[in-house]
C-alpha cells in the first residue's frame, strides 16, 4: 500500500498542470492517473445525469464533501469509497487499464 510520502501531496498537486485537472498529465504517477481517471468518469456521470453533489451523496452514502475532494482531486479515494459511488450510481468508475485511461 501506498504510504507515508507517497500521498503526501494530493494527485492533483501531482499534475504537470493542475488547473487541467482530470485531463492534465500525470506521467511517472500511476496511482494519481488512477484517480485523475475516476474522477473524469464521475464529473461525466454526473454532468450527464445533472447530478449534484449533494444528489450523489445521497444516492451513494458518500459524504458530499468526499465526493467533491475526488472529483477535484484533492484525496485519495479508498476502495470502499469507489464501490459505494459505483453502486449509487450504478456505473464503472474504475478504469480499465493500470495508466489511468480507458475508464468507462
Amino acid at each position: 500500500m501506498v504510504g507515508g510520502r507517497g500521498r503526501s501531496r494530493s494527485p492533483r498537486e501531482l499534475a504537470d498542470d493542475p488547473e487541467n485537472w482530470p485531463h492534465a498529465d500525470l506521467s511517472g504517477h500511476p496511482a494519481a492517473a488512477v484517480v485523475q481517471a475516476i474522477a473524469a468518469a464521475l464529473q461525466g456521470v454526473m454532468a450527464e445525469r445533472g447530478l449534484s453533489f449533494r444528489r450523489l451523496a445521497e444516492v451513494s452514502g458518500v459524504n458530499r464533501q468526499t465526493v467533491n475532494d475526488v472529483v477535484v482531486g484533492r484525496c485519495w479515494p479508498d476502495v470502499a469509497t469507489i464501490a459505494q459511488l459505483e453502486v449509487g450510481l450504478a456505473v464503472r468508475l474504475w478504469p480499465t487499464s493500470p495508466t489511468g485511461t480507458g475508464g468507462s
